[in-house]
């Protein structure tokens, strides 16, 4: 059965290629819009929206979808609109731990199974400069909570749990459910 990653991040395409490198990207025309909902219920809602929306164009295939969202405080934190919601996001993330969630769905013909992964990040204290810099240079506008944990950046101050996790896709956790499905 063909697998499809059903999504436009390069870094989802990374991990997924960690993992096998027997898959094809569709992306998803699946339309992410806030619904007021817990950032578990998000990233699970959204990647089964992107996994059953490309499903629905290739049925025969197996289809991945996958989402991240950032979480401060009860608060969802997704991808910034310009840079002035980066700099407000990450200012907000200045100092504090936050939560990194990914929800991963997959189907597989009549089979929909789907989880999520939390990862506690720990941001150092940041200046005014470093965020400057960093919007200018990273332009972290497809990225939720404004930041790349990859980017380079001194960003991170330390993390609990799944590196691949915060980055976009968990690689371990997603490596057990292609195996349990038989698809690598």
């Amino acid at each position: 059965m063909e697998l499809i990653l059903a999504s436009n991040s390069p870094r989802r395409k990374e991990l997924l290629a960690q993992i096998t490198t027997q898959f094809r990207i569709v992306p998803s025309l699946f339309g992410e819009t806030a619904r007021g909902l817990s950032a578990c219920d998000t990233v699970l809602l959204f990647s089964r929206e992107k996994a059953r929306e490309v499903h629905s164009r290739f049925p025969a295939a197996a289809v991945l979808g996958a989402d991240t969202v950032v979480a401060l405080g009860g608060k969802v934190l997704g991808k910034p609109k310009n840079a002035t919601y980066a700099s407000k996001m990450l200012h907000s993330l200045s100092g504090k731990t936050h939560s990194v969630f990914t929800g991963v769905c997959l189907i597989a013909g009549d089979i929909e199974e789907e989880f999520y992964t939390e990862t506690k990040v720990t941001f150092h204290t940041l200046s005014d400069e470093l965020i400057g810099e960093y919007i200018e240079s990273v332009r972290p506008f497809d990225k939720a909570g404004a930041y790349g944990i990859q980017d380079g950046f001194p960003l991170v101050e330390r993390y609990e749990g799944s590196y691949t996790n915060i980055v976009g896709l968990p690689v371990e956790e997603t490596r057990s459910l292609l195996l349990r499905r038989n698809l690598i």
